[in-house]
């Protein structure tokens, strides 16, 4: 069938298991269009292109485009899925510090863990006809929490419908950035204190063995002290805010002519201990957050971007709600500790 005769309707917002994309793609497979000049678009591209909606650049169109026909109506919602997505993925550190994404379809989730001994990190020969060391991997005793955040969507269809899609976009993206904060400020809640298993980050503190120098001051030394806490992890990964980030770009070993060069040509930040630094406002001031990234945190998604398509399609924009649902958890607890100053 080809993409300009496919029926649009509400019910495919509803498929278990799929997107709005992917049901489109289930009807007008992307494969088909290889070797043509629609190779390189997706499903929902190819509706824009069927009824001329140009979504971004100068020549964008208007709001109203959307609502010309019921068929192209249905577009809309996914429009604004996708727009606020990127949003969320503008800036986003999350893939830089979850080791892995779960997505589910239910409201409840028990995640897996793994706790390392002393004994477990010895290398033993294993002899002929011994017992081969184990590694227990244990469900966590309680259900790991989803939040739902998001934000609503509040302006009528008259407000919006003669603005260009270029400057609507601008709007949604900001309201991914906001998602994408919380985000962030939940990561960070689970690393510090645990996903509910008893599972807090264990807490060391400069001035306290085994970190020494002095509370309130942190130079060079009381990093590797830090670094050398995670064996048999990797420190490859620091979480902290802005005001704590100006300490550490201070430490006189941070200040060499490479360091400066690819923050100042770049804008991305490494240390010499080899991890990287990323700056979120969700980290308390004087706590540094060290993680092995491989290792540390699980993002868990109950599907994807959520509108309420129904009020998007019907033109009812007041209060339509725009949510994601989503939680973390920790997987080896040892992968990730704090630093206070």
């Amino acid at each position: 069938m080809s993409y300009e005769n496919l029926k649009l309707e509400k019910g495919m917002y509803r498929q278990s298991g799929k997107n709005f994309t992917q049901v489109l793609e289930t009807l007008d497979p992307s494969e088909n269009y290889r070797g043509t000049a629609l190779e390189g678009t997706d499903a929902f591209q190819r509706q824009l292109k069927r009824f001329g909606i140009k979504a971004k650049g100068a020549g964008s169109s208007h709001v109203e485009k959307f609502f010309r026909t019921m068929d192209s109506a249905v577009l809309f919602p996914e429009y604004i899925a996708r727009t606020v997505r990127q949003g969320m993925e503008e800036s986003n550190i999350l893939p830089e510090i979850t080791a892995t994404t779960t997505v589910i379809d239910s409201m409840d989730y028990r995640s897996i863990y793994s706790t390392a001994t002393e004994e477990d990190k010895a290398l033993r020969n294993v002899a002929e006809g011994t017992q081969i060391p184990a590694t227990n991997v244990q469900t966590r005793e309680h259900l790991l929490h989803l939040n739902k955040r998001g934000r609503m969507l509040v302006a009528s269809y008259e407000a919006v419908r003669f603005q260009k899609l270029d400057l609507f976009s601008v709007m949604l993206r900001q309201i991914g950035a906001y998602i994408q904060k919380m985000q962030i400020a939940d990561a960070v809640q689970v690393l510090v204190n645990g996903d509910g298993n008893n599972n807090a980050a264990p807490t060391l503190k400069v001035g306290t063995s085994p970190i020494s120098g002095t509370s309130g001051t942190l130079q060079y030394n009381q990093l590797v002290e830090f670094w050398g806490e995670f064996d048999p992890y990797t420190l490859n990964c620091f979480l902290c805010n802005s005001s704590t980030m100006t300490q550490l770009l201070k430490i006189k070993e941070l200040q060499n002519p490479l360091t400066g060069l690819n923050f100042q040509g770049t804008g991305k930040l490494a240390s010499p201990l080899g991890a990287q630094l990323h700056r979120t406002s969700a980290v308390d001031d004087d706590i540094i957050i060290g993680m092995d990234n491989r290792y540390a945190l699980e993002l868990v998604r109950a599907g994807d971007v959520l509108v309420e398509y129904d009020k998007l399609i019907d033109r009812q924009l007041e209060r339509a709600a725009i949510t994601v649902i989503s939680g973390f958890g920790k997987i080896c607890d040892g992968a990730v500790k704090v630093l206070q100053i």
